[in-house]
């Protein structure tokens, strides 16, 4: 259960999205598309995310859509607001999405 502590004011959320060009602070959350250079390397990412929410005991919200997958990440326990957690599952699927080759999309700004 995430603590009171962890969650991240607005000024937190803008530094800790200043590390993740792919991710933008939307509906409460952290979301991305990130888009597959086919579908089989989409469900290969699906698959990765799907461990590390095992591994961090966190989960996402998530949409797959042939090459395309959404992403949401905040903490229902701590009132739908951006914890710490967050962030670290963020920069895990976005890691996960590179070695895969999948781009965000749209692209970072």
């Amino acid at each position: 259960m995430a603590a009171t502590e962890d969650v991240l004011n607005e000024g937190q959320v803008d530094a800790a999205l200043a590390g993740l060009p792919d991710w933008r602070h939307r509906l409460g959350g952290l979301v991305t598309v990130y888009k597959a250079p086919t579908a089989a390397a989409a469900l290969e990412l699906i698959a990765a995310v799907g461990r590390l929410a095992e591994e961090q005991n966190h989960h996402p919200d998530l949409d797959w859509r042939y090459r395309r997958v959404f992403l949401r990440y905040s903490s229902h326990d701590a009132g739908d607001n951006v914890t710490r957690r967050d962030v670290a599952a963020a920069t895990a699927a976005g890691a996960a999405a590179a070695r895969l080759g999948a781009v965000a999309e749209p692209p970072p700004q």
